[in-house]
């Protein structure tokens, strides 16, 4: 469907004259996110002057940690609102490349295996547009964030949908997975804490992942956006970490959950370098680069925010606890105890005689 021209004609008439826009053909196979579209309905009743208690968002109700919020009044201050390299400023690549050394036990260089980005969504169209060319098949456990669907979609590639299922626990089947490689399959994304599903994949199930990745020569998206939001004393293991990965995995993490910084929109990707230099091709036309000062404020959350990092892990699990035990007190509503992120998925079929939708809204 186009846009029509509606021009007055000269008996005064007014007449159609052509289609000033049809949408672009990527777009054929996408949709707006049923995320934003419930947070937009829940403003709009909120304008109206009604309560609304939304569950919709994946955001952290908590402040942004003080020491950053001081870090960026102080950067302003200090004049450093100015454009940063493409690949963000040296001092917090560095940052990043030094804390992923510490939690999952890889190296990256920060000069050129380290992009810093406008939010994780950029890093996820970084990288897939980077990679993914028409024909290519992206292997995808699902449920799954939609941003994945619909980037692969605007790349031209073809999502391979993968179900987590319910029998099992929702955790991944290593056959099952082979079961769906074809020899146009070029990627395979994994959320590891999974979002919706709350599961957190242990060290037999990535060994297992990154066996066949390094078999059949795959390339992994390894999204860890909440990696560091675990439960019961779990540990988040990171695909990269594993034997023959750290070459084909394209590490993605951020700031928005673990630090309550969603509106600051600042992610990072970690890769190999022929990855890297792709993707800083992609972001130097998209982006140039992130805020600046944002950038340096974003430095003082891996020194001065482990506090205040904890203490809304810990908040989390208590409200874990809470929802998981209510939910499953209601009657025809059976809910699995999610061990990571801060997300609950309750099976509602015995409760509606269906399921609770379709993805798209």
């Amino acid at each position: 469907m186009g846009l029509l021209c509606v021009q007055r004609g000269r008996n005064g008439a007014f007449e159609v004259k052509k289609e000033l826009y049809t949408p672009a053909k990527r777009l054929e196979n996408m949709y707006f996110s049923p995320i934003r579209q419930v947070m937009e309905r829940v403003a709009e009743i909120v304008a109206a002057g009604h309560p609304v208690l939304s569950f919709s968002a994946g955001e952290p109700d908590f402040n942004t940690p003080q020491p950053i919020k001081d870090a960026v009044i102080k950067a302003l201050e200090q004049n450093k609102p100015h454009y940063a390299p493409n690949r963000g400023t040296i001092s917090l690549r560095t940052a990043i490349s030094r804390q992923r050394e510490r939690t999952i036990g890889v190296s990256y260089d920060p000069r050129s295996e380290i992009i810093v980005t406008a939010g994780g969504a950029e890093s996820i169209n970084n990288a897939f547009l980077a990679v993914l060319d028409p024909g290519d098949e992206v292997v995808v456990f699902t449920p799954a964030f939609m941003n994945y669907e619909n980037l692969i979609s605007m790349c031209g590639a073809k999502m391979i949908d993968v179900p987590l299922k319910a029998e099992n626990g929702l955790r991944i089947d290593p056959e099952e997975l082979e079961r769906h490689l074809t020899p146009q399959t070029k990627m395979l994304v994994i959320n590891n804490p999974c979002n919706p599903t709350g599961v957190v994949y242990s060290h037999e199930e990535l060994k297992k992942v990154a066996e066949i990745a390094v078999r059949h020569d795959l390339l992994v998206f390894s999204d860890e956006i909440y990696n560091q939001i675990v439960y019961d004393g779990l540990t988040c293991r990171s695909l990269a970490s594993f034997p023959g990965m750290r070459e084909r995995t394209i590490v993605m993490n951020g700031f928005s959950k673990a630090y309550a910084m969603t509106g600051w929109r600042l992610g990072y990707t970690a890769s190999s370098l022929a990855v890297s230099k792709a993707c800083n091709a992609f972001q130097g036309h998209m982006t140039s680069c992130p805020v600046s000062f944002v950038q340096y404020a974003a430095l003082n959350a891996f020194t001065d925010c482990g506090d205040a990092v904890e203490e809304m892990r810990q908040a989390f699990e208590e409200r874990r606890n809470y929802m998981h035990a209510r939910l499953n007190a209601m009657p025809g509503i059976y809910c699995r105890k999610p061990q990571g992120a801060f997300y609950l998925m309750p099976d509602v079929r015995a409760c509606l005689g269906r399921s609770a939708g379709e993805r798209k809204i």
